[in-house]
């Protein structure tokens, strides 16, 4: 009697790799290929002057030098990029958790919070350039909205948004954060379903108002996903580009108050200077870093306190 068949072992390891392998292909052609040429290119001269093709020649930390020197006004771009992200990003924190907890809270008994989930996300599949184009053309000198305050008697004549430095700004912010807000708003909401039912049923027993539930117990457990929110919006708010560009159609105006580090790149880009803008790009990248580790740092979990062993005299463990 011929002996059964050994039922061959699948490797679940090699198929996970195999799974893995075309997102690593494609992060390193499209991704950390260009990150590692950023780097390299940015201690180069390289530009093109007409035909002639400069470089690239080797200039060291000269191209960084340039970035910082007193006609450059890197800083004050930056400046200009954390205000703006600053005022968009503070109100969308706020509004997103006092939504998400509302639309979670089983005891209010809302009804339509399909439809308001679904209201509030739409903006986010908009185009932001489509975005810029709508509200550019709504408060234009001759726009609807300049109209209504001139004919509501709120004004004389029509009042030049962009060319007032916190109207410019406050729009651009405000767009911000009308596409970004549902986005954040699903995400927290997700995170606090994510809570445990039970918690909140002993903290009422206990006596613990809704105030000090969601202070002691929602916000330290939808700290991960508070801390990715923070995180990705801070990176998305430094890369900022297409609103602010399309609203100032690429100048930053009035006098340069909107314009973003990466219109300041782009510029770079546009006039062919691949090693300064490289030079921008890297220092974009190490501030988004250092950043990214501030706020990893300030919203690390309390360390418990340590434990005294009574068996060895209580020496601590």
């Amino acid at each position: 009697m011929a002996s059964p068949k050994r039922r061959r072992s699948i490797s679940y390891a090699k198929w996970g790799i195999i799974f893995l392998l075309p997102f690593f292909i494609v992060y390193a052609i499209f991704s950390l290929i260009p990150l590692i040429s950023t780097f390299y290119y940015s201690f180069f001269e390289y530009y093109r002057s007409g035909l002639k093709e400069i470089g690239p020649n080797f200039v060291g930390f000269e191209n960084y030098g340039k970035v910082f020197e007193a006609g450059n006004d890197l800083l004050k771009y930056f400046g200009n990029t954390l205000i703006i992200w600053i005022i968009g990003f503070v109100p969308q924190i706020i509004l997103s958790l006092l939504f998400a907890s509302w639309f979670t809270d089983l005891r209010l008994k809302l009804k339509g919070t399909g439809f308001f989930k679904t209201v509030f996300y739409l903006p986010n599949v908009i185009m932001a350039a489509a975005m810029s184009m709508l509200f550019f053309s709504l408060f234009a000198d001759a726009g609807p909205v300049n109209n209504l305050l001139v004919d509501l008697g709120f004004r004389d004549e029509a009042f030049r948004f962009f060319s007032s430095i916190p109207a410019t700004r406050l729009i651009i912010a405000f767009i911000n954060f009308l596409m970004w807000f549902g986005n954040t708003t699903i995400m927290l909401m997700a995170a606090i379903m994510g809570v445990d039912p039970a918690m909140y049923e002993s903290a009422q027993i206990d006596g613990a108002n809704p105030s000090q539930m969601f202070w002691k117990i929602t916000m330290p457990l939808i700290r991960p996903i508070l801390l990715y929110v923070l995180i990705t919006s801070m990176i998305g708010g430094i890369q900022m580009y297409d609103i602010p560009a399309i609203m100032t159609n690429g100048n930053g105006n009035p006098n340069y108050t909107s314009m973003t580090v990466v219109m300041h790149l782009q510029k770079h880009l546009y006039s062919k200077n691949y090693g300064m803008a490289g030079a921008v790009s890297v220092i974009l990248f190490i501030v988004a870093a250092i950043l990214s580790i501030i706020v990893f740092y300030f919203n690390r979990p309390p360390k418990e306190p340590k434990k005294l062993d009574e068996t060895k005299g209580g020496e601590v463990l």
